[in-house]
């Protein structure tokens, strides 16, 4: 052999492992959205667990929860030796599974040792069904790290997810990395156990209960229920502030169980999943935050990371503005004008991906504590703008629907939680009854 054939082989042979090496982290993305790739189209490891779905149908986005900020005691070390068992609810069934884990609010690398995705065998608790337990891979292999300010999406595995049910995701890391990105007040309760039990089907070990969602941000099936996801984005009215946990009676949650029964019976509706994007106090225009990324980023920040990036979107439902409102340094030099902008930047921002787009009126908060005549007055100016169609595609009234008709500024007295800002059950019951079907049919309009 040649000198120069030598160096050549011995080129190939670099290249080769190098490639092999860096498979397992090319679905590490930026979790800005600004690229959504995957670890692999299919599963490849030995674990001997069915990987690689082979049936046929589309990929859509059955739960997602947006990332918040680092969860406070975990800076230092983060989770390091327990393993976290997420309870996620599934809008759309389907025959295969994948997981997105996020590091976006890491200051370090993470590593995860062992991770898994399972039926529950009961709701709200962190037993699994043994016979639905499947190890995750990433790029073929058990584990993986995912770089600070990243996330990663798992390889596919083959299981059976029925929808409207409950679905275990648990990681396992041992190396200490932190903070744990993370979105609090899910209204779910999910787990916590001492060692690496990601494959333990029983509840025994978890006896640590946390109202969180930790690393996980999304779980996608290839269902042949739904050919298309719709994403709503809001605030904590959308997260289900107030709403009874564990009983998935968010109003999105509603507006899923309507569309898939709708569905079913042979209406004309869109065969679509829904997944929620709310976070309690999230605004639509930017503002100021300690850190990059800022916690609790606000509408126009995330919209490419939490809608964008979400998988086989269709259509997108904004619900924001009342913080804006609420949250104003001072609401006498806030301009009704500047909330709408932001709101017809995010339209633009969908079209722009030929989605269409579906708003919300801002709902009523008489006898909240940020309530005045200001705050009323830019509440009715931006809704007036709603109204008018010159800001969404098509929108829906939920200012109408639940406001006391004989005091139009306060929610109607059984739809209120009782801080006269969130709705009770039965008040975001009714916001996912009076959602028109119709709305998320179509097409956006046409990009001159």
């Amino acid at each position: 052999m040649t000198r120069r054939h030598g160096y050549g082989l011995l080129a190939a042979m670099v290249t080769l492992v190098v490639a092999m090496s860096a498979a397992i982290y090319v679905g590490a993305t930026l979790d800005d959205g600004s690229r959504h790739t995957r670890a692999g189209s299919q599963g490849r490891g030995d674990t001997g667990n069915d990987v690689a779905p082979a049936s046929t149908g589309a990929w859509v986005a059955t739960w997602a929860a947006s990332p918040v900020e680092g969860e406070p005691g975990t800076e230092a070390k983060g989770l390091a030796g327990r393993s976290l068992r997420n309870v996620v609810h599934t809008a759309a069934g389907g025959t295969g599974a994948r997981v997105t884990l996020s590091n976006l609010y890491g200051k370090q690398p993470l590593t995860i040792a062992h991770a898994s995705v399972a039926v529950a065998a009961a709701e709200n608790s962190a037993a699994a069904d043994a016979a639905t337990m499947r190890r995750l891979t990433f790029g073929g292999s058990p584990s993986v790290t995912v770089p600070a300010g990243r996330q990663i999406v798992s390889d596919a595995v083959r299981i059976t997810v029925p929808r409207d049910s409950d679905v275990l995701v648990t990681t396992y890391s041992a190396v200490p990395s932190g903070p744990v990105t993370y979105h609090p007040r899910a209204r779910q309760i999910s787990y916590a156990a001492l060692g690496d039990r990601t494959e333990d089907p029983h509840a025994t070990a978890y006896t640590e209960r946390t109202e969180a969602w930790r690393y996980v941000t999304a779980l996608d099936v290839l269902s042949d229920q739904a050919n298309g996801t719709v994403v709503v984005l809001g605030d904590s009215l959308t997260a289900g502030s107030t709403s009874s946990v564990g009983a998935n009676s968010r109003w999105p949650d509603v507006l899923a169980d309507r569309l898939h029964a709708a569905a079913e019976s042979g209406a004309d509706v869109p065969r679509y999943s829904v997944v929620n994007q709310g976070i309690g106090g999230n605004r639509v225009l930017r503002h100021g935050g300690v850190g990059v990324p800022a916690p609790n980023a606000s509408g126009l920040s995330r919209f490419g990371r939490d809608v964008l990036g979400r998988t086989n979107v269709k259509v997108v439902v904004i619900d924001l503005g009342v913080n804006d409102i609420l949250r104003a340094h001072d609401p006498k030099t806030l301009r009704a004008s500047s909330i709408v902008s932001g709101l017809r930047e995010l339209v633009d921002d969908a079209h722009r991906r030929g989605l269409r787009v579906v708003g919300a009126t801002l709902m009523p908060f008489g006898g909240f504590h940020g309530y005045s005549a200001t705050t009323e007055a830019l509440r009715q100016a931006v809704n007036a703008e709603i109204r008018s169609g010159r800001v969404f595609d098509a929108y829906t009234d939920f200012d109408k629907a639940l406001r006391d008709p004989y005091d139009p500024r306060r929610f109607r007295a059984d739809y209120d939680s009782g801080d006269h800002l969130h709705p009770s059950d039965k008040g975001y019951a009714r916001m996912g009854e009076v959602f028109d079907l119709e709305n998320l049919k179509g097409a956006a309009p046409a990009q001159l």
